[in-house]
């Protein structure tokens, strides 16, 4: 894969506002895709979340839940070493664990990978939200936004609307900034049992999820109270 720094993507950082996620983007402060995802979760799947938290109990939830996060932050980073070429070692047992898992995403999705515009990279729509992607770049030949994904149990794409969501997010945002015509988004997911799974959204269906997050967005704007100006508790993280 070639690398090419195309753009001059921003660099950012993050705030805490009432405990959800926002980029610090200029004089701005944006939500999160994610924090806009979650603040409109359907009424279908937010029981549906309830129903496994009370099934599983309470603390055995948020222990899934905690790890299967550390599992995917470790994994991320091998794939970004991999990529940048900074190799990366990780002895803890969660990297143990991550450590195979992104080499199953290597040898099954990046052998596509033409070329790599930009890494961990932050996105924004001014006024609106902002984001950060793992790969923007070449993939099959095609434009595309691509995002690494764990999991715990295979998918189905039926499962994974919001994943398609994000990546809709993140494309309107790139052509509206830096002027290009991105039309594909890929998700290159591994399980913990190291099944590789690869989705991507192209087309007419890919708008149709643009036009998701677009209503999302409403409705997230209609339902959050508008924030003063510097509130938040910034990170580098």
């Amino acid at each position: 894969m070639k690398r090419i720094n195309k753009f001059n993507y921003p660099k950012s950082m993050r705030s805490l506002i009432d405990g959800k996620r926002h980029y610090d983007i200029g004089e701005e402060k944006l939500p999160s895709v994610t924090t806009i995802l979650s603040a409109t979760q359907s009424e279908e799947k937010k029981k549906s979340l309830a129903d496994w938290r009370t099934r599983m109990g309470a603390q055995s939830a948020d222990r899934i839940r905690d790890v299967s996060a550390m599992r995917g932050t470790a994994m991320h980073k091998f794939l970004e070493a991999y990529i940048d070429g900074s190799g990366h070692k990780d002895l803890t047992s969660i990297g143990k664990e991550a450590e195979p898992m992104a080499k199953r995403i290597i040898e099954s999705g990046l052998g596509d990978l033409d070329e790599v515009w930009g890494q961990e990279v932050t996105l924004y729509y001014p006024g609106l939200y902002a984001g950060a992607t793992d790969i923007v770049g070449i993939y099959e030949g095609k434009p595309a936004i691509i995002d690494f994904k764990q999991t715990n149990k295979p998918k189905k794409r039926e499962w994974i609307s919001d994943y398609f969501c994000q990546l809709g997010a993140y494309c309107m945002a790139h052509n509206y900034v830096y002027g290009t015509k991105i039309q594909s988004g890929v998700i290159l997911m591994c399980s913990k049992d190291l099944l590789f799974q690869k989705f991507e959204v192209e087309g007419n269906d890919f708008v149709k999820h643009q036009h998701d997050f677009l209503r999302k967005i409403d409705q997230y704007y209609k339902n959050v109270p508008e924030k003063k100006e510097g509130q938040g508790t910034k990170s580098d993280q």
